[in-house]
């Protein structure tokens, strides 16, 4: 089979030497596509470089695949993850991953978070803030954390970006809605453990592959934020523990809750979904990823499927064999 992977990678754009430094961190570096393709190669098919944007669309007016292996992150607005999915439905060829729907609202956290909690999924109460002058009118407790209501790869989350004053929640509202051109999701900060959790499948068949608990090396467990910091020095400043050296059913509360999120917002084939408990131990439903990173190394959806017993290529095959049999291509 002709599988083609759509992907962006960081040296396809010019960083703005006047924005944020973060601008480009979604965007994946090419031994992530190798590693994807090298898996693809290594299972009988035959993978194609399509890369991203005008380019993605060239080639596939030109030569169609068989099927679309999607990591592409987009550029632009709020629904940039949805284009490649939306050039595959016009062309009717099948695709990997989750259908431009989804993707345009899981980049949108408030959204997400508004969608699953109609369906009774617990958040963390939040609000989304355009101006410091909004906050005036902020019905939230402290601590809070304040993040881009539209971006990845914790884009904007900074060691700071949890705040205990009004004064500290000005400072950051003003940093994220001037740096990043967007408004700010304001969140009542969990001050339980952090998990993020596998999910392969679609509807209600989907399953949860493993859930990793990051725990600090450096910081109190009730102020750590999973940052961009600590992602860029993941081995010096987090363990991961997978499974969890927690309750049993307390790591079964945290896969359903990450599970009812990823079914409530159509998910499908794979994502990666981030649950902190709150001071009485509810699982809590922060956000989802449903284009992981699949750097093999690094990811930390890959470090979580080998230690659950599902090795890369295993990861591989299951994300491209989900979307063959919703397509019935096998």
């Amino acid at each position: 089979m002709r599988i083609g992977i759509a992907f962006d990678l960081k040296s396809d754009f010019e960083a703005d030497p006047s924005g944020p430094e973060d601008a480009l961190e979604e965007y994946d570096n090419r031994a992530t596509v190798d590693a994807i393709a090298g898996v693809l190669t290594e299972l009988g098919h035959t993978a194609e470089l399509f890369g991203g944007g005008r380019r993605f669309i060239e080639r596939m007016l030109a030569s169609p695949p068989d099927l679309v292996f999607n990591i592409a992150e987009g550029q632009g607005s709020r629904s940039r993850e949805a284009h490649v999915p939306a050039v595959c439905e016009m062309l009717k060829v099948p695709c990997t991953h989750s259908d431009p729907l989804t993707l345009s609202v899981t980049l949108d956290k408030a959204i997400a978070k508004r969608i699953a909690a109609s369906l009774g999924v617990a958040t963390p109460r939040f609000a989304v803030v355009e101006s410091t002058a909004d906050l005036r009118h902020l019905a939230l407790a402290f601590p809070m954390i304040v993040k881009p209501v539209f971006e990845g790869s914790s884009i904007g989350i900074r060691r700071h970006s949890r705040v205990t004053d009004a004064a500290g929640l000005s400072r950051e509202v003003t940093r994220i809605v001037g740096d990043y051109d967007q408004p700010a999701l304001v969140e009542e900060f969990c001050t339980g453990p952090e998990f993020t959790v596998g999910i392969l499948g679609e509807g209600s068949a989907a399953r949860a592959i493993g859930v990793m608990e990051i725990v600090p090396r450096k910081a109190r467990a009730e102020e750590f934020v999973y940052s961009l910091e600590v992602k860029r020095d993941w081995e010096n400043e987090v363990e991961y523990h997978v499974p969890p050296r927690r309750d049993p059913a307390v790591v079964t509360g945290i896969a359903a809750c990450a599970l009812a999120a990823y079914r409530a917002l159509g998910c499908r084939d794979v994502s990666r979904v981030d649950v902190r408990l709150d001071a009485s131990g509810t699982p809590c439903f922060l956000e989802v990823n449903p284009l992981p990173g699949l750097n093999p190394r690094t990811g930390d959806l890959c470090i979580l499927s080998a230690r659950s017993g599902l090795p890369y290529s295993g990861l591989i095959d299951a994300i491209v064999r989900g979307a063959l049999s919703r397509y019935g291509r096998i």
